[in-house]
Formats: structure tokens, sequence, C-alpha cells
């Protein structure tokens, strides 16, 4: 097989969560791109319709389903549905997460949970439903959307920071455990990225922290959760592969 045919993803379905739209939109196009069938999940419905349509029009199949990932009645039943519509789920990709921008001392128990639910337990769950499924088929691949201050921390940001903090930890952890199951698990840890959510960020003047001075763009993201899905990919897992134009290395 030539090189650029491992990058093909035909006959794979993927799985994207937090789907409708930034990241996580680019992500489920670009894996049909390649070739996947994805479903595609959010807690926002008339978001995810507009990515099926976008991936169906691309030749693939496409389903959309109303998801809220700190459910994990929801999980449990979105799973099976996937499942009983394409028959597998080879590619897991966790992108659904939300933001707070308070300190410790500002941070209510409630926006704390909400964080720490959405980003970590969330992904806990679509794990632990998927993972049996990819065990019995023989493999997948799991990838764990992260960020640079999951491992560097940023102040007044204490819940995002503790959650991908966290995840990073549950990646290298399930690495380990599912190695022996073909099932390779990294993250890939974005750093400022240009997203109507990083505009405060943005306005704050953090992009002048950044050794390239800009904000990095979706699609310069996505093709690296391209390469982590594909064949092209077979030998790496643990790991949280950074994307940030330089800002972790100085």
């Amino acid at each position: 097989m030539g090189v650029m045919e491992k990058f093909k993803l035909q006959g794979k379905v993927a799985l994207v969560t937090g789907a409708g739209r930034n990241l996580g939109k680019g992500v489920a196009i670009s894996l049909a791109e390649a070739g996947a069938d994805v479903a595609v999940t959010s807690r926002t419905l008339s978001e995810i319709q507009r990515t099926e349509r976008e991936i169906k029009e691309k030749g693939q199949r496409a389903l959309a389903i109303r998801m809220d990932v700190t459910d994990l009645n929801q999980v449990e039943r979105t799973v099976q549905k996937i499942i009983s519509e394409f028959g597998r789920i080879d590619i897991l990709v966790n992108n659904a997460a939300t933001r707070s921008f308070k300190s410790l001392l500002e941070i209510s128990e409630k926006e704390w949970r909400n964080v720490i639910d959405t980003n970590l337990t969330g992904v806990f769950f679509c794990c632990k439903v998927v993972g049996p499924f990819m065990i019995r088929q023989g493999g997948g691949k799991i990838i764990n959307i992260s960020s640079r201050i999951g491992l560097q921390g940023m102040a007044n940001r204490v819940a995002y920071c503790a959650s991908k903090g966290g995840l990073i930890q549950l990646t290298r952890a399930l690495a380990l455990e599912w190695a022996p199951h073909n099932i390779l698990v990294n993250s890939v840890a974005p750093g400022l990225i240009n997203t109507p959510e990083a505009s405060k960020a943005i306005r704050e003047g953090k992009a002048i922290e950044i050794p390239l001075k800009r904000a990095g763009e979706p699609e310069e993201i996505v093709p690296l959760i391209v390469y982590l899905a594909s064949d092209a990919c077979t030998y790496m897992t643990g790991e949280v592969i950074l994307i940030d134009g330089g800002w972790a290395v100085q």
C-alpha cells in the first residue's frame, strides 16, 4: 500500500461528538472527505443536521443524533443507533466541550461540574460505551481533543484546565489498557484556535504570545486528526500532540 493510500478511510465509520460547528464540524467533514461514513452528535440538533447534509453532499453516509455527552443513557442509545445503522464504529473523536473563563474563587460549584462533566466525564462515557464494540471488532482509533492549557495551565481557566489535564491522563491510561485490543488512543492539544469561543483570548492579546503571532484555524488541526484516524497511524498510542504555533516551547 502506498503512503497516500494509508490515509484513506473508505469502509470506516466515525463518531464525532460536538460536531455542529468549529473544529468538530471540520473534523467530521474531513473524515468524510477521506472516505469515512460519519455519525455526528451535539446538544443542538439544527447544527449537526447542517453537518450531516454537507457530509452527504460529499457522497458519504451520515447520521445526525442529538446527544448530551454528560448523560450516559443518551450515549448508550446513540451508540446503539449508530451500530444499527452502520454496523460498526472504527473511529471515535471526543470533541464535545464547554468552557469557563473564571478563577477558582469566582466559579460556582454548578459551573465547575458542568465543565468537568462535559469535558472529562463525557469522554469517559463515550469511551466506556464505544470501547466494547471496538474490542469485538478487533481494534479502533480514539482521538481526544484536549488543549495546550491541559498541559501548561492558565489563570482564570481553572475548570477548563483541570478538565483538559484530566483528559490527557485518561488518554494515557486508556492507551495502556486497550493496547492489547489494538485500540489506539491519542490526544490532540490545540493552542489558540480562531473560533467564536476563543474571541475573548484573542481580544486579550494572547495571539501576540504565540511565536507565529496568530491564532490557528480549524482547518490547520484536522489533517492531524485524519492521520490519527487512518491506517497511516498504526504505532502511536498514548501520545498528546501539541499543535499551537510554537506557544508551548517558549
